[in-house]
């Protein structure tokens, strides 16, 4: 009789525990791509899962080029690119696309160099700098931009990216904006060859980037905003179609989107915005999504994550090194986010 009361409380032990045990996410949601806007969205997947456990989100940063072909393979549920797919790339998807512009960001020239915490670099020169034909810090006409500042006779290491990135397309759309040689040479692209005469070093990721930035005296290279700020690295003043030399920061990169208009298949370029204020390489970076998806449940789910975005996500934008969507957008993409069924 004692060894079945025994038994019988450890059952109900057994069952209370069961019960008390968080429960597992019923919608499990994977997603891949973009390194740029990787930090604020991980943020945003973690805490729309706090307000919704019924839902779990696993979004992988490997690179918008990665992105893409995982979403065109079927193998995630999401992706995310900061070179919104082309009209080749969607073709290849049979359930259909609907791009979404989330968040928006500054590609930045953060540099190492030791005693210069502030550097204007003019439109014809940083181009020249990703081409090769400029190789050294105290270049005359660098050092015309920047008047009683002490250059360095140093080498310039230009650090690029090694994987097929969004970065490295909104910063060379950009280049082959502004430099004529530089938009018959390299071009612009997910990758691009980069010149030889280049002293060039290649990292992965924005993440990969900035680290090679940071340990390489003498260093120059293109990543995101947030992940510059994040590692303290100074970043480069960059003159505008104005004239005008802006930082990077949230006045100068809300000035480029001002006078953007969003279309009807939510894809716009800021390769060279005007406006004295602009900085002048800020971009929109896209989530991409099936607008059928087999699990009526899953694609609610992705619906509501994209609301979460728009409505709270916005409001840490800033403080997570990235452009807070403007009010019109919001709503066009409010409004898109319902075809994804």
């Amino acid at each position: 009789m004692r060894i079945r009361t025994i038994a019988q409380c450890l059952i109900c032990l057994f069952a209370a525990a069961l019960f008390a045990a968080p429960a597992m996410a019923e919608i499990r949601i994977v997603g891949s791509g973009a390194s740029f806007p990787a930090p604020i969205y991980t943020t945003w997947f973690k805490q729309f899962s706090r307000a919704d456990k019924n839902v779990q989100i696993n979004y992988q940063s490997k690179g918008s080029g990665a992105g893409i072909r995982d979403f065109q393979n079927a193998v995630v549920d999401f992706a995310a690119s900061d070179a919104a797919m082309t009209d080749e790339e969607i073709a290849k998807v049979d359930r259909g696309v609907q791009l979404l512009p989330m968040t928006a960001g500054e590609v930045v020239l953060a540099y190492n160099l030791k005693g210069v915490p502030e550097l204007k670099l003019p439109r014809d020169i940083y181009p020249a700098i990703f081409l090769g034909k400029v190789k050294k810090w105290n270049d005359p006409k660098i050092a015309a931009a920047n008047p009683g500042v002490t250059l360095p006779d140093e080498d310039i290491t230009v650090v690029t990216r090694a994987d097929s990135s969004g970065t490295t397309f909104v910063f060379t759309k950009h280049l082959s904006a502004i430099s004529p040689e530089f938009k018959n040479g390299p071009g612009f692209g997910k990758t691009v060859n980069w010149p030889s005469d280049a002293n060039l070093v290649k990292g992965p990721k924005n993440d990969g980037v900035t680290a090679l930035i940071r340990q390489t005296p003498g260093a120059i290279g293109y990543i995101e905003y947030g992940f510059a700020r994040m590692a303290k690295l100074a970043m480069a003043s960059l003159q505008n179609k104005d004239g005008h030399y802006v930082a990077p920061g949230l006045e100068g990169g809300q000035a480029a989107l001002a006078n953007a208009e969003i279309p009807e298949n939510m894809i716009v370029w800021l390769s060279d915005p005007s406006g004295k204020d602009s900085y002048p390489i800020a971009t929109y970076t896209w989530m991409l999504f099936y607008k059928k998806y087999d699990d009526p449940k899953k694609a609610e789910a992705l619906r509501n994550m994209v609301v979460y975005c728009l409505d709270e996500g916005q409001k840490i934008a800033d403080k997570a090194g990235y452009i807070p969507l403007p009010a019109n957008v919001i709503e066009k993409v409010r409004k898109a986010s319902q075809n994804i069924q």
